[in-house]
């Protein structure tokens, strides 16, 4: 790969389009002082990407543009373009030639193309470090600079030297390691916050889910015990009922049999003995006994209603207190709490401050503290909740209950009293003996088991009674199943009980079952009820973004050990690639040296420098500078006949000559494509520029050499000649000429 050409375009004094051609391996531009040729190193600094307007001999970025002059009108850009040739690929791009260019408008912005594409800065540096080409390398010494390698400081030095050696693309590949590791642990602290912010949180839903975990397994449970109980219930309420269709049938029809035979009996009784007043007064008295069992039937309907109702108040009650429970345990504000304090505090700093204070000004103090706790109490503090349910409408119901009881009893009492009088007089009748006695039997027969049969039905009656009462109480059952554990309650017909569910269960225990379920229903509703989808949902969202965030760290942990390794790696590799090179840069350079001064000697050492960083530029925190120790490359020279302490005590031409043996061994043991000289032979005599000349020629076996220089004799070696050329409008021009074309056409 070498250079093609190079194009300007209002860049400093080329204020109109301008080119240089390098077809040969050494092109000289000369040109007398202030015609701009200098400019032409600097274009070359420009277009490779260096940042610094001052080592391009400005203050801002305008400063490199064309300014204008009374003839020609300023430029509102400056244009440098610079064309390799790349068929050998030491580029690492797919073109046989590639041309890099940059433009600064008076704005200060700058633009990067790479074969008429935008690119960026750091995509030409990455492009050109791989064929060991910088903006401020070695391969580019401006005028002034010829001893700059000299002068740095040891730490300088090793850059330049580490630049010459092509460990850029290592350094670079180091610093982006380095960034990217400085962006893991950034990364690594953002993720760590997330993570510890999404904890407290993720904890809170952990507790839920736990509570939801509990309340699912009990309402299984649930699900399970209301499946036992409905099943059983059920089965019990269908038993009860047809067991009672059946008892009712045989009793209802005798009855119905009774009853006419006694109306027939009493027809013919009346034919037979009218005006019998026992018989009258005999019947009068079953139709009140009748009419006193009516009324006690009624008593016993009014009761089984009036325990329906006591049933659905007790309910309600205990749903009460239930909600009351919710109430305790309220927080009080901190406002409140806050204020209370305040209050105490001047309370207590009023009190009087002598050591021997008097009983009354204690006495004071505490009766003023007293006021303002009692106060705080009185209206802050949330107080246990004393729950004082309204139980009038259950007395109201069980004295109702007690009252229909009662007036059951007294009404069973009358019965009794009743049938001993139907008794005494039975027996009494039953002494007469006349016709009507078998037709009398017949009818106290009758009406005894008249009032047989109607106490049965009425038992019965009652037991319906109770019956209507528990299906109510089933109905009402599944109704709150269904609230609580929802339609899974209505699978109940599906439960199997083995052995026991082909028998009824004992009436005793399924009341028991009963109360166990009722307990269950308080401990599930205390929990909090069903699980609701939303926690779980939430639960399981916050519970994924920790292990997201989980598996992120881990990620980024993995993420910054490989590249402390591969930074360890690049450390381990620059430092073997800088240590050979060193030594053969060390060994060029003697051999340089000798050439230049005809004996003594010189050599390259590696020392330590103690520098001060910062502590953010060590991937910390912001903090006080600290030290710290870093490699530098030291230069120590032996003159001949002459001893010297420091490169200090070297003369300017002694200085020169050491600093062009240093470049050139540089150049020597690792050839870049092109070498810019920049007036570095100003200090040598004729003897030095001879020699100078003759190692120009050999480096240029090597490398492409473009010269600027006032030196004849280094002109001489070139083999195309550039005049650069400042007319009164104060453009810079170009004059060129090939050496080998001039020496034809003098033949």
């Amino acid at each position: 790969m070498y250079l093609k050409s190079v194009e300007l375009i209002g860049f400093k004094s080329f204020g109109k389009k301008s080119m240089l051609e390098f077809t040969t391996p050494i092109t000289a531009i000369v040109g007398p002082n202030g015609s701009g040729k200098s400019n032409t190193a600097e274009a070359f600094r420009f277009v490779l990407g260096e940042q610094s307007i001052k080592s391009l001999r400005g203050k801002r970025g305008e400063d490199l543009i064309w300014g204008g002059s009374t003839e020609v009108s300023r430029a509102n850009r400056a244009t440098v373009r610079a064309v390799f040739d790349n068929s050998k690929r030491l580029l690492d791009i797919d073109f046989d030639e590639v041309a890099i260019e940059r433009t600064v408008y008076r704005d200060g912005t700058n633009e990067y193309m790479i074969n008429g594409s935008k690119v960026r800065l750091k995509d030409i540096i990455a492009l050109l470090a791989g064929a060991n080409i910088g903006f401020s390398g070695h391969h580019i010494i401006s005028q002034g600079e010829a001893d700059r390698i000299i002068s740095a400081s040891s730490r300088e030095r090793r850059q330049m030297i580490e630049d010459a050696l092509g460990l850029r693309v290592y350094q670079n590949k180091k610093e982006e390691s380095l960034k990217k590791l400085e962006h893991t642990e950034e990364n690594k602290v953002q993720v760590e916050a997330l993570r510890r912010e999404n904890t407290p949180h993720l904890r809170f839903l952990e507790r839920q889910v736990k509570k939801i975990e509990k309340a699912r397994v009990l309402r299984e449970d649930l699900v399970a015990k209301y499946h036992e109980y409905l099943f059983f219930e059920e089965q019990y309420l269908k038993n009860e009922k047809k067991m009672l269709d059946n008892l009712r049938n045989e009793p209802t029809a005798r009855l119905k049999e009774t009853e006419q035979r006694i109306m027939e009996v009493r027809s013919e009784l009346e034919h037979t003995k009218k005006g019998d007043k026992e018989s009258e007064e005999l019947l009068a008295l079953n139709q009140s006994l009748d009419q006193l069992r009516n009324q006690k039937n009624e008593y016993i309907r009014s009761i089984g209603r009036i325990e329906g109702q006591i049933t659905f108040e007790e309910r309600r009650l205990e749903e009460e207190k239930r909600k009351s429970m919710e109430e305790e345990g309220r927080p009080v504000p901190y406002k409140h709490a806050k204020s209370f304090l305040e209050d105490l505090a001047y309370i207590i700093g009023d009190a009087p401050e002598r050591e021997d204070p008097s009983i009354r000004e204690l006495q004071k103090v505490l009766k003023n503290a007293k006021k303002i706790l009692t106060r705080f109490i009185d209206q802050y503090v949330v107080k246990k909740v004393e729950y004082t349910p309204d139980l009038s409408t259950l007395e109201d119901l069980q004295k109702e209950k007690e009252k229909v009881n009662k007036q059951a009893q007294e009404v069973s009492a009358r019965i009794e009293k009743t049938e001993q009088s139907i008794q005494a007089m039975k027996e009494a009748i039953e002494k007469e003996k006349d016709d009507s006695r078998d037709l009398e039997r017949e009818l106290f027969a009758l009406m005894n088991t008249q009032t047989q049969l109607k106490a049965t039905l009425s038992t019965l009656e009652s037991r319906e009674v109770t019956l209507r009462r528990d299906e109510d109480e089933f109905k009402h059952e599944i109704g709150e199943g269904v609230v609580l554990i929802g339609r899974a309650v209505q699978e109940y017909k599906d439960y199997s009980a083995g052995e026991e569910s082909v028998s009824l269960r004992e009436r005793e225990e399924q009341l028991k079952c009963h109360r166990e379920l009722e307990k269950m229903k308080i401990r599930l509703e205390e929990l909090g009820g069903a699980a609701t989808e939303e926690i779980l949902t939430e639960y399981r969202e916050v519970r994924e973004r920790d292990e997201f965030l989980e598996g992120e760290l881990n990620d980024l942990d993995q993420s910054a050990e490989r590249l402390q390794g591969l930074i360890s790696d690049l450390d381990h590799e620059l430092s073997e690639k800088f240590k050979q090179g060193l030594e053969e840069i060390s060994a060029q350079f003697n051999e340089f040296f000798v050439l230049m001064f005809g004996g003594g000697g010189a050599r390259l050492t590696v020392v330590n420098e103690q520098v001060r960083k910062r502590k953010d530029e060590l991937l910390e925190t912001e903090g006080e500078d600290e030290e710290e120790t870093a490699l530098g490359v030291d230069v120590e020279v032996s003159l001949p006949k002459k001893r010297i302490q420091s490169l200090m005590m070297l003369s300017g031409g002694e200085r020169a000559l050491t600093s062009i043996a240093l470049i050139f061994a540089m150049s020597q043991v690792n050839p870049p494509p092109f070498l810019i000289l920049d007036e570095t032979d100003a200090a040598l005599d004729e003897a030095n520029s001879k020699r100078y000349g003759d190692m120009i020629e050999n480096l240029s076996k090597k490398s492409q050499l473009i010269l600027i220089t006032h030196n004849r004799d280094t002109m001489s070696r070139a083999n195309i000649l550039y005049g650069i050329t400042m007319g009164a409008d104060g453009v810079s021009r170009i004059l060129s000429v090939k050496f080998d074309d001039a020496v034809a056409v003098a033949k």
